[in-house]
């Protein structure tokens, strides 16, 4: 029996046993240098697990400058899918001495018989694979992630109904005899929701009188999910809307009700007290010390495997709440209907995971009356400084006048800088796209966000000039196609963050396409026809796979005490899955920079 490591994907698909029929059936052979192992429309007879050594994958159809199309070292397997389309496509030759193990056709296709998971790992796309390497990395957090697959219809309780035109009395007394908290109130064609917070408010605060119905402290605007969406998007929802329950609706008909009181009760973990926590600080040192869990959510949340997309959706949704009760203990209330505040850059696009430098800016309206503006503008960045969120290196905050104006201002703004296309107006243009609103009234910003749309969409030469900053970076691939292995690490936001962000950033542009996040963007460009669906997805992938790569750097720094946050990956630290998914992800960058070229006729600029 050989003694060979089978602890990486894709042996982990296999139990015990099968793990035991490679090692009794698995050879080991020795290839000399430039040793042609493989050969191009040769019959498939073995896989090779590259033990020691470096092994190239070629394209002979190619010229020799573009023919090395793949790279292989120890670790890494080939030769699985020449067997399985009963031929070699390509060409894989020894680059220097190298010890492979040897399976035989006849074992792997025994295997692929016995384990469906192990051949499927074979034909899978890049998602398929991704979605592997997390589900490995959660094996010791099944049960965080068997929280991230539960779905609405798990944890939502039968509707209660009351007729619009009932009484206050009859919903207190229905209230009392369900031990609920809240009623859904039937009305022609939509529903309401009355709590028992509404109805105190009513019979204290308003005019209200036990007879007065309850359609007048009703309130209609409902947040809604459907029963298969996943228990953690309605907590986002929660969250995102300042609401303790949404209303389950399936097409028309209404399903049932979650409360964020049973959400808790179905899952306790990290992520629900800093939400509590958030939503309750009455005030801004019980605000920062929320704040401060959110590195350690971070931690939780992918050491226990949960997809990067709903981290994302959270962390965003925790923070916009963090910056909108910086905003409301900041702010007087009188301003709150006139101006609003907006985050950019990737808290804007909701992908930001760790907290980086501030990025906003304050709108106001034309009529506004706050002649102290500046002054609780700079209030407002010092407290945000003090809840974690460092001050911008470029000053784009809303203590700097520049990015403080009325919708007219920046309208004036986007017209300068759209005429300018220099650098620095392109860099402002691309920000501004990415503007969320956390504080005040978004009316104001999508106002503004119509003007941008309406100056640029249209011109081709502004598109043009946008489109050329995604191609900036060179991607880490060396001319053979294998990804670059320098010693400090490859740069991976320049590499394959940017490019994706950026140059999605500028077909959503294009297409007047108003969501902010990069993987929204792609949805509905697929959706748009603009995108294929397969390769958006692929895209939106990479990109996940870029940003978890970076994360899990940036975590280790964290837990060093380190104060720098690296965009630095190692190659050689990664493992050979990661390394095959990372090169894999490049070529979509590279493939995706072609197509902006060619779309932007960036090639004769």
């Amino acid at each position: 029996m050989v003694d060979v490591e089978l602890s990486q994907l894709p042996f982990t698909l296999l139990d015990e046993e099968g793990r035991d029929y490679v090692r009794r059936g698995v050879d080991l052979a020795y290839f000399d240098r430039d040793e042609i192992i493989l050969e191009t429309g040769q019959s498939g007879e073995s896989v090779f697990l590259i033990h020691r050594g470096e092994v190239a994958e070629i394209d002979p159809t190619l010229p020799a400058s573009s023919a090395r199309i793949g790279h292989y070292t120890a670790g890494d397997l080939f030769g699985a899918i020449s067997i399985l389309n009963g031929k070699s496509r390509y060409r894989f030759q020894a680059e220097q001495e190298s010890l492979c193990y040897i399976m035989p056709k006849a074992l792997f296709m025994q295997l692929c018989r016995h384990y469906p998971d192990f051949e499927n790992f074979f034909k899978q796309t890049l998602s398929h694979k991704t979605r592997l390497l997390t589900e490995k990395r959660a094996e010791s957090g099944v049960t965080m992630a068997g929280f991230m697959l539960a779905k609405v219809s798990e944890c939502m309780r039968e509707p209660l109904l009351i007729e619009a035109s009932a009484d206050i009395a009859s919903a207190v007394a229905q209230l009392n005899e369900s031990h609920a908290d809240s009623l859904l109130v039937k009305t022609q064609g939509k529903h309401g929701m009355v709590t028992k917070t509404d109805l105190l408010n009513g019979l204290v605060l308003g005019k209200c009188t036990k007879a007065t119905p309850v359609e007048e402290v009703a309130h209609f605007s409902l947040v809604t999910v459907t029963p298969h969406q996943y228990l953690f998007e309605a907590l986002v929802l929660m969250t995102r809307h300042k609401v303790a329950r949404v209303v389950v609706m399936e097409q028309e008909t209404l399903k049932g009700v979650v409360e964020l009181t049973d959400v808790l009760s179905y899952f306790s973990s990290r992520s629900y007290v800093v939400s509590l926590q958030i939503e309750q600080a009455n005030d801004l040192d019980a605000l920062a010390t929320a704040s401060r869990r959110t590195p350690e959510l971070v931690n939780a949340l992918m050491a226990q495997g949960v997809k990067l997309r709903f981290a994302m959706d959270l962390l965003a949704a925790l923070n916009g709440r963090i910056m909108s009760k910086a905003w409301a203990f900041t702010v007087d209330e009188a301003h709150h209907n006139d101006s609003c505040m907006m985050v950019m850059g990737s808290e804007g696009r909701g992908e930001q995971i760790l907290k980086t430098d501030q990025d906003n800016g304050l709108i106001l309206a034309d009529d506004s009356q706050w002649p102290d503006v500046a002054e609780q503008m700079q209030t407002l960045t010092d407290t945000l400084i003090q809840l974690g969120y460092p001050p911008c290196p470029g000053n784009i905050m809303v203590s700097n006048p520049e990015w403080v104006g009325t919708v007219s201002q920046w309208k004036k703004n986007i017209v300068k800088w759209a005429s300018a296309r220099d650098g620095d107006s392109l860099m402002k243009l691309a920000i501004l796209l990415d503007a969320h609103a956390v504080g005040g009234n978004p009316a104001l910003l999508e106002s503004v966000r119509e003007e941008l749309f309406e100056r640029c969409s249209r011109d081709e030469l502004l598109l043009s000039y946008f489109a050329r900053t995604a191609l900036r970076f060179s991607t880490p691939l060396t001319l053979f196609g294998s990804l670059k292995k320098p010693q400090h690490g490859i740069d991976i936001k320049k590499g394959g963050i940017f490019p994706i962000v950026h140059g999605v950033r500028t077909m959503a542009l294009e297409r007047r396409i108003k969501a902010t996040s990069t993987l929204d963007r792609l949805d509905a460009l697929a959706t748009d026809g603009r995108l294929d669906r397969r390769f958006a997805d692929d895209l939106g992938e990479a990109l996940a796979l870029f940003t978890e790569l970076r994360l899990k750097q940036q975590l280790q720094e964290l837990d060093g005490a380190s104060e720098k946050r690296t965009n630095r990956v190692v190659v050689q630290e990664l493992s050979s899955l990661e390394r095959d998914l990372l090169r894999e992800a490049m070529h979509i960058v590279k493939d995706f920079k072609q197509r902006l070229s060619h779309r932007y006729h960036l090639e004769y600029s």
